[in-house]
């Protein structure tokens, strides 16, 4: 592999799961319209994270600070359920647990699993979130497990289930890259974003000029002329509810088979941010707790000059990740009242 990154094209899941090592696991609660996915990496991964939006929920993000004494992670937990999501991932740090999977500071104690996670918020998405002291998070938790696989559904599937993004139904979206070399890079995301994923007034995606193979339903279209003058929440969650600007937030995970070290990690899933950036509009607002995680496996060589391919490797998880947030609402079916885009936008498109 050199630095160019030749001969780009999905892997052969167009899944994060191109990635080997990586497995995915949803559940779903469909009474309650929420969900958990979670993300096992065996063996474990070197992970960075960024956080770019004002109203983040997350766990064990401060043991992925280059400075700290954790060398790698066991999973990553995306979840429904706001405050009661973070629960999941409590879950998947004890089913790990049990099967001796973990950091270990010392060989004669238990091992540590390390499980960093972050939640989006769909407590008023129409589901059922009458569940006293018992929420379902650490029974999803331990479902997505039991449920881990390298193929997985997309759409309304586990923390994308009870989604809603901008205009229409959100959901769970994945994609990835390969290139001639063996480089590859993968991308998930849960969608609940305040910004829209099109522009306003058509049915395109602002994802579209990253698309690969008619993913998420190509030709490219034509952005309306004029759009980059309108108002900053045209077609947004603000723009049609008002009352739901707090009910948002883009989680995900992106990860590589390249060998990186904590920092660079970091930066790989600082750059990826722009993907959300590239996707959604607007993003990383005060009402979104937008957070991405960043996975590397270590199976490939990061060569030399090092910085500039780091840049490169950045480059291609934001378009990745684009092109996962778009799957995520092409794949989507409709809920509780909100359109899908295939029912919705799309299917106006088709009618033109």
């Amino acid at each position: 592999m050199d630095a160019s990154f030749t001969g780009l094209r999905p892997g052969p899941r167009n899944l994060i799961t191109d990635v080997a090592g990586l497995s995915v696991g949803n559940a779903e609660d469909a009474h309650a319209l929420t969900g958990a996915t979670v993300v096992l990496c065996q063996p474990r991964a070197t992970a960075g994270v960024d956080m770019r939006g004002g109203a983040p929920g997350t766990r064990e993000t401060d043991v992925l600070d280059p400075v700290a004494l954790v060398d790698g992670v066991d999973a990553v937990v995306l979840s429904g359920g706001s405050v009661y999501g973070l629960e999941a991932a409590s879950a998947v740090t004890v089913w790990l647990g049990a099967r001796g999977r973990g950091f270990r500071l010392r060989p004669d104690a238990p091992p540590a699993p390390i499980v960093p996670a972050a939640i989006l918020f769909d407590l008023a998405n129409g589901g059922d979130k009458s569940w006293g002291e018992a929420p379902p998070y650490g029974a999803l938790g331990r479902k997505a497990c039991a449920a881990a696989g390298e193929v997985f559904s997309l759409g309304n599937s586990g923390a994308g289930l009870g989604a809603i993004a901008g205009p229409v139904k959100g959901g769970l979206g994945s994609a990835s890259v390969v290139d001639d070399a063996g480089l590859v890079v993968g991308a998930l995301a849960a969608v609940n974003a305040l910004g829209s994923p099109v522009a306003p007034g058509t049915a395109t995606f602002w994802a579209q000029p990253f698309e690969l193979g008619g993913e998420f339903g190509g030709p490219a279209r034509r952005v309306t002329e004029g759009v980059s003058a309108l108002p900053p929440f045209s077609g947004t969650k603000l723009s049609r509810h008002g009352a739901d600007a707090a009910a948002n937030t883009t989680i995900a995970v992106v990860a590589t088979n390249a060998a990186l070290s904590v920092t660079e990690a970091t930066r790989v899933a600082i750059m990826a941010h722009d993907g959300l950036a590239r996707a959604l509009r607007p993003a990383h607002t005060p009402f979104d707790g937008d957070t991405v995680f960043a996975l590397a496996t270590g199976a490939v060589g990061l060569p030399e000059p090092r910085a500039r391919s780091l840049a490169g490797l950045g480059s291609l998880a934001a378009d990745t990740l684009a092109r996962a947030i778009a799957r995520a609402v092409y794949e989507a079916t409709g809920i509780a009242g909100i359109a899908s885009y295939r029912d919705g936008l799309g299917a106006a498109d088709r009618h033109k």
